[in-house]
C-alpha cells in the first residue's frame, strides 16, 4: 500500500476492509432501491400528481447544477493552484521522498483539485439521487397505504435508507481512496475533498431552502387563511411546489449537509490525527477513525433493515416512531460494542473508546432535547397550541420563547462534551484533546445512515398524504399517511438537531485543525515555538482578535437575514400568482385546473438567483478578515462565527419546528380544529417558522463549515504575505467589492415586489 508508510499488516488489511465497506454500503443502497422499485405506484390519478412533483424536482436539479457549475471549475483553478504559493508540506515530501519539490507540488495540487471535484461530485449525487428516489418512493407510499400500515411504513423509511447509504458509502469511499494513496500527505488533499462537499451542501441548503419555503409559506396564506381549504388542496396553485419543496429541500438539501459534516469530520480527525503521529511514531491515531466510519456503515446497514410494523393493515395501535427508534438504537449498540473491541484490542487504551462513544451519546441526548420541544406529545408544542387561543401574537411569542430555551440547553450540552473530551485527554498536550474532539464528532455521525434515513422518511410521508389527498384516496389510508406524516416532522426536527450539533463539533474539529496546520507553517518559516498559535492560542484579550470575534459573530446573523428575505420576497410573488389564479371562472368548482407549472417556475428562479452571491459571502469573508486582520483574528472570527451560528441554528429550528407541530395538534382538533380562530393564528405561527427551520437555519450549518474550510487552506497562505503587498491590497479590495456586491444583490427587488404584492386583481 503505497501510501501507508510503517504500517502494520493489521493496519493494511483494515484499511482495505474499510474500502470494502463503502462499497458495501453502496450495494446495500443499490439493493434497496430494487426493493422500492418493485412496489406498484397506485391509480392514474395518483401517478398524474407523481408525475408533475417529479418534472418540477428534476427542472430544478437540471437549474441548480447550470447555476454552480461555473464557480465549481473557477474554485478547482484556485485550489490547484493554492499549492504553488507556500512551501510542500513535510508530510508531503516524506511522503513522495523520491520525487522533487516541485514535482511533489504538481502531484499534490493536482490531488487536491481532484478531490474537491470528487467531493462536490459525491455531495451532488447524495443530494440528487437521494432527492429523485424520494420521489420515486412517495407515491409507493401512498399506494402501500391502501393495503396496510406495515408495507407503507417500510416503503417510506428503506427509500430515505437509500440516502442514507449513499451518504455513508460515498463518504467513506472517498475518505479512504484518498488515505490510501496520499497516506501521511493526505491531509493536504483531504481540505480538498472537504471544501467540495461543504460547497455543494451549502449551495443545495439554500436553494432548496429557499424553494420550499416560498411554496410553503405562498400556498398557506392563501390557501389556509385566505380561502379556508386543505393543506394540499389541488385548486391551490401552489399545491405542487409545496411538493416539490419537500424534496429539494429536506431531501436533497439535509443530505447534502449531513454528508459534508461525514466528510468534514474526517478531514480533522485525520489532520490530527497526523499531528499525533509526529508525536507518538504511531499511525494509529488516523486509521482509527477510517475504522470508526466502517463500524459506522455496518452497524446502520443492520439497524435500518430492522424498521418495520406488525401485519395489522389498519396501523392501529402501532407506533411508527418506536419502530424507527428501534433501529436507530440498535445501531446505537452495535456500535458501542464494535468500539469497545476496536479500542481494546487495536488502540491498546480506552480515551478513544470515550471519546467516539461520547459522540454517539451527544447524538442520542440531542435526538431527546430536540424530541421534547419539537413533539407534540411533550409540553412545549402544547403551550404553543393553547397560546393560539389569544391569536397569533402569543402564539409566536411562545415558539420564540421555546426556540431561545432548546438553544441554551443544546449549547450546554456541547460544552460538556467537549469538557468531556478535556477530561477524557486530561495531562495531555492540547492535540490530544482538539483530536478526541474530533473523535467525538465521528462518532456522533457514526450513524449517519439512520439519520439520514430518519429525515428522508419525513418528506417522503408528507409527499404521500399530499398525492393521497389530491388523488382522494380512501379514508383508511389517508389516516395511515397522516400518522407517518406526523412522524416525519418529529424525525425531521430531530435530524436537524443531529445536523447542528453535528456541524458545530466539526466546526470545533476545524478549529483546532486550524490551530496546528497555522503552527506548522509557522515552524517552517522558523518562528519561535513561544510565538506560534497553538502555543499562544486565540487570545481573545487582543483588540484586534476580538474585532475578528465580534465580526464573526455577526456573520450568520446576516446570512439568516439574507436568506429570511429571499423567502419572503418569492412567497410574496407565490401568493400573488395563486390569489391571481383562484380568480380564474371555474377553478374554485374543480372545473378547471390551476397552472401549477407556473408556480414552480417562480420559485425555481427565484432560488437560483440567490445561490451564487450568498456562497461568496460564506466563502471570501474569511479571506477578508485574514488578509486584514491577520491569522490570529482570523481564528478570533472563526470562533463567533461557530458561537452566533450554533445559537441562531438551534433556536430558528426549534421554533419552527415547535410552531408546525402546533399548528398540526389543532389541525387534528384541539381547539376548534381547521377553520377556526386558533388554527389561523397556528398557521400565521407555522408560516413565520418556515423560513427559520427550513432555510436559514439549517442553511447556518454548512455556512459555518464552509468559513472553516476556507480559512484552514487559506491560512498558510496569508502567514507568507503582508498586508503591504501589492497582491494582497488587490485581493483585499476584490472581496470588499464582491461582499457587498453579493449583499446589495440579495437585497435587490424587496420594495418592487412589495408595490406588486400591494395590487390587488
Amino acid at each position: 500500500m503505497l501510501g501507508l508508510m510503517n504500517a502494520s499488516v493489521f493496519e493494511m488489511v483494515a484499511i482495505w476492509g474499510v474500502l470494502l465497506i463503502a462499497f458495501m454500503g453502496l450495494g446495500y443502497a443499490l439493493f434497496l432501491r430494487k426493493q422500492v422499485l418493485a412496489h406498484d405506484k397506485g391509480t392514474q390519478g395518483m401517478q398524474d400528481v407523481w408525475n408533475a412533483i417529479r418534472t418540477g424536482a428534476d427542472a430544478y436539479l437540471s437549474r441548480q447544477l447550470k447555476s454552480i457549475l461555473p464557480l465549481i471549475l473557477v474554485l478547482t483553478g484556485v485550489l490547484f493552484f493554492s499549492v504553488y504559493v507556500i512551501p510542500p508540506s513535510d508530510e508531503a515530501l516524506k511522503r513522495f521522498s523520491n520525487l522533487t519539490p516541485d514535482l511533489v507540488r504538481l502531484i499534490v495540487g493536482l490531488g487536491r483539485a481532484a478531490a474537491f471535484v470528487m467531493g462536490a461530485f459525491f455531495s451532488l449525487t447524495v443530494g440528487q439521487f437521494g432527492m429523485r428516489m424520494a420521489v420515486e418512493g412517495n407515491v409507493r407510499v401512498a399506494s402501500a397505504s391502501r393495503r396496510s400500515f406495515a408495507e407503507a411504513l417500510k416503503i417510506a423509511y428503506r427509500t430515505g435508507t437509500i440516502t442514507g447509504m449513499l451518504t455513508d458509502g460515498l463518504g467513506l469511499l472517498g475518505g479512504t481512496l484518498i488515505f490510501i494513496i496520499f497516506g501521511i500527505a493526505s491531509p493536504d488533499v483531504l481540505l480538498g475533498f472537504g471544501f467540495g462537499g461543504t460547497l455543494l451542501a451549502l449551495f443545495m441548503r439554500v436553494g432548496g431552502g429557499i424553494y420550499t419555503k416560498a411554496a410553503d409559506v405562498g400556498a398557506d396564506l392563501v390557501g389556509k387563511v385566505e380561502k379556508n381549504i386543505p393543506e394540499d388542496d389541488p385548486r391551490n396553485a401552489a399545491v405542487i411546489a409545496d411538493l416539490v419543496g419537500d424534496n429539494v429541500g429536506d431531501c436533497a438539501g439535509m443530505a447534502a449537509d449531513i454528508f459534508e459534516s461525514y466528510e468534514v469530520t474526517i478531514v480533522s480527525g485525520l489532520i490530527l490525527g497526523l499531528a499525533l503521529v509526529s508525536i507518538t511514531g504511531e499511525l494509529k491515531w488516523i486509521v482509527f477513525p477510517l475504522l470508526v466510519r466502517g463500524i459506522g456503515v455496518l452497524s446502520s446497514i443492520i439497524g435500518t433493515y430492522l424498521v418495520k410494523g406488525s401485519k395489522k393493515e389498519d396501523g392501529k395501535g402501532q407506533d411508527a416512531f418506536k419502530s424507527i427508534n428501534r433501529g436507530f438504537y440498535s445501531s446505537a449498540a452495535i456500535s458501542i460494542i464494535a468500539f469497545l473491541f476496536l479500542a481494546h484490542y487495536y488502540m491498546h487504551e480506552w480515551r478513544a473508546f470515550f471519546s467516539v462513544a461520547m459522540g454517539i451519546v451527544l447524538a442520542i441526548v440531542i435526538d431527546e432535547i430536540t424530541k421534547y420541544f419539537t413533539h407534540t406529545h411533550h409540553a412545549p408544542v402544547k403551550e404553543i397550541a393553547g397560546s393560539s387561543r389569544t391569536g397569533a401574537a402569543t402564539l409566536i411569542l411562545r415558539g420564540l420563547s421555546i426556540g431561545l430555551e432548546s438553544s441554551a440547553w443544546q449549547f450546554i450540552v456541547i460544552a460538556l462534551t467537549i469538557m468531556a473530551a478535556i477530561v477524557i485527554y486530561w495531562g495531555q498536550p492540547v492535540v490530544f484533546i482538539l483530536y478526541g474532539v474530533a473523535m467525538t464528532g465521528i462518532g456522533m455521525l457514526t450513524l449517519t445512515g439512520n439519520n439520514v434515513a430518519m429525515d428522508s422518511f419525513g418528506p417522503i410521508a408528507d409527499n404521500a398524504n399530499g398525492i393521497g389527498e389530491m388523488a382522494h384516496l380512501e379514508p383508511k389510508a389517508r389516516q395511515i399517511m397522516a400518522d407517518l406524516d406526523a412522524v416525519g416532522n418529529t424525525t425531521k426536527a430531530i435530524t436537524k438537531g443531529v445536523a447542528i450539533g453535528s456541524a458545530v463539533i466539526a466546526a470545533v474539529s476545524l478549529f483546532g485543525a486550524f490551530l496546528t496546520d497555522v503552527t506548522k507553517v509557522q515552524a517552517q518559516m522558523g518562528i519561535a515555538e513561544s510565538l506560534r498559535l497553538l502555543t499562544t492560542g486565540i487570545r481573545v484579550s487582543e483588540p484586534i482578535v476580538f474585532v475578528g470575534l465580534l465580526i464573526g459573530a455577526a456573520i450568520p446573523c446576516l446570512f439568516s437575514s439574507l436568506m429570511i428575505n429571499s423567502v419572503a420576497r418569492a412567497a410574496a410573488l407565490i401568493v400573488d400568482e395563486v390569489r391571481r389564479q383562484f380568480h380564474i371562472p371555474g377553478l374554485m368548482e374543480g372545473k378547471v385546473k390551476p397552472d401549477y407549472k407556473k408556480a414552480v417556475d417562480i420559485c425555481t428562479i427565484s432560488a437560483q438567483k440567490e445561490l451564487v452571491g450568498l456562497a461568496l459571502i460564506a466563502v471570501l469573508s474569511p479571506l477578508l478578515i485574514g488578509m486584514v486582520l491577520r491569522v490570529e483574528a482570523l481564528g478570533g472570527f472563526l470562533a463567533g462565527v461557530i458561537i452566533s451560528g450554533q445559537l441562531l441554528a438551534v433556536f430558528m429550528a426549534t421554533a419552527g419546528g415547535a410552531w408546525d407541530n402546533a399548528k398540526k395538534t389543532i389541525e387534528d382538533g384541539l381547539y376548534g380544529g381547521k377553520g377556526s380562530e386558533a388554527h389561523k393564528a397556528s398557521v400565521v405561527g407555522d408560516t413565520v417558522g418556515d423560513p427559520l427551520k427550513d432555510t436559514s437555519g439549517p442553511a447556518l450549518n454548512p455556512m459555518i463549515k464552509v468559513i472553516n474550510m476556507v480559512s484552514l487552506l487559506a491560512a498558510p497562505i496569508i502567514i507568507h504575505y503582508r498586508i503591504t503587498n501589492a497582491g494582497v491590497i488587490i485581493s483585499i479590495a476584490l472581496c470588499v467589492v464582491v461582499i457587498f456586491g453579493a449583499i446589495l444583490y440579495s437585497k435587490h427587488g424587496v420594495l418592487s415586489f412589495r408595490k406588486k404584492s400591494e395590487v390587488g386583481f
